[in-house]
């Protein structure tokens, strides 16, 4: 086990022999009680800035955060931050100090080729949070990460999918045998490592209740199933009949506790790594236009915004904290509902003139294909019933239906 850092910021480890895994384990636990760590009693102001992070991480970080999470904070301490700015004494470190290594890490780092702009802003949020609490132990008068020029993390564009591109999606999904997977997305709007957490037992194919109460992320290369991060992320939703038809019909050909399971690895769920190039495949191949995951995901919240949904229940069901996020991150939805709403309250008028009435009950992102010559009232209602059908069992025959995904 990892008993501390050399100065180079290297892992210093010892080991332990045993004859069993419980007696291995037993002595683990013995050993990690007689390490002596640093304590509040016993760090100065002039201790090295290294020795107060490391304590900082072990006693007020990593109890809190995920093990992938602390596989990343352990080695951005491990290779930039120690041997950068661990021997600078606690009351010695400045400003300038950390600004220069945020530089560094920006130009040089990761062998001279730069780190990314997330990288650098997370180095920097490790410094600012460990300095912070010696701010609080009264070891520094203030924080001297506070002030530093970062980079502008840039939010990558949020692409939402057409109607017609999600049925092609799900009629080649049908076609290469990942209909189920991606048709319960758009019916949930799940992260993908809730549905590759998703178990039989989780699903009530009576009621179509569905527990959202784990998650799949990776450490290392180990597919690790935890609970989710927050308390909002475990949640009850209930699935469309129409979906829970095809989920039942989907049942009778798994044998697996998962509800997709891994073809090549034996009581475990499918790696999402497969799931991501399965769906650039499946864009390629539909003829659609590649979109992340998260976009799926992003689709599936538009759509009871763009009807009508409050605010304030769509994060119940997106698993969000609070309403600000949902708000912050689908800013640009409720502008538009703002701009129908004004619309609608003006009756189309305002400038004196007789104006067309814009065609808004589409979904965001969903392309409104204005037919070519006078359709006759047939036509009409033909066009209207493909544009609300759905490519399979009527998934989407009406999105207000996916607005009724219920947290208890």
């Amino acid at each position: 086990m990892v008993i501390g850092y050399d100065d180079q910021g290297l892992p210093k480890t010892k080991n332990v022999l045993a004859k069993t895994k419980m007696e291995c384990i037993e002595k683990l636990k013995r050993l990690q009680v007689e390490i002596e760590k640093p304590t509040p009693s016993k760090a100065k102001a002039d201790m090295q800035f290294g020795d107060w992070l490391g304590f900082w991480y072990e006693n007020y970080s990593k109890p809190v955060v995920r093990p992938s999470t602390q596989r990343i904070y352990e080695g951005h301490i491990r290779l930039y931050i120690r041997p950068r700015l661990g021997h600078i004494p606690l009351n010695k470190l400045t400003t300038n100090d950390i600004q220069q290594f945020c530089t560094w890490m920006k130009t040089d780092g990761n062998s001279g080729s730069g780190l990314a702009d997330s990288q650098v802003i997370n180095c920097h949020s490790l410094c600012c949070r460990a300095l912070e609490k010696a701010v609080m132990e009264r070891l520094i008068a203030r924080n001297p990460a506070e002030g530093c020029k970062l980079p502008t993390l840039k939010r990558e564009e949020m692409k939402i999918l057409s109607r017609e591109a999600m049925q092609r999606l799900l009629i080649q999904a049908n076609e290469e045998n990942y209909y189920e997977r991606f048709l319960l997305e758009f019916a949930t709007g799940l992260r993908l490592g809730e549905l590759m957490a998703l178990q039989w037992d989780d699903l009530d194919l009576t009621t179509g209740e569905l527990q959202i109460n784990k998650h799949v992320n990776i450490v290392g290369s180990e597919l690790v199933v935890n609970e989710p991060k927050t308390k909002a992320a475990v949640r009850t939703l209930l699935l469309p009949p129409s979906v829970l038809n095809v989920m039942r019909a989907y049942r009778n050909r798994i044998d697996s506790r998962w509800l997709f399971p891994s073809p090549k690895k034996e009581d475990m769920p499918l790696r999402p790594s497969v799931v991501h190039r399965r769906l650039r495949r499946l864009l390629d191949h539909a003829g659609c236009e590649r979109v992340r995951y998260h976009d799926l995901w992003h689709t599936f919240a538009t759509t009871p915004l763009a009807y009508g949904m409050d605010i304030k229940t769509l994060p119940t069901i997106l698993g969000h904290v609070s309403s600000a996020t949902t708000l912050n991150t689908y800013s640009h939805i409720t502008d538009e509902m703002r701009q129908r709403a004004a619309y609608r309250q003006g009756g189309g008028r305002g400038t004196g003139r007789k104006t067309e009435r814009a065609n808004d009950d589409h979904l965001p992102g969903e392309e409104m294909v204005e037919p070519k010559g006078k359709l006759n009232d047939a036509d009409r209602h033909a066009k209207i019933k493909e544009r609300k059908m759905c490519c399979k069992n009527d998934c989407f025959r009406d999105n207000k239906q996916f607005s009724k995904g219920i947290v208890r």
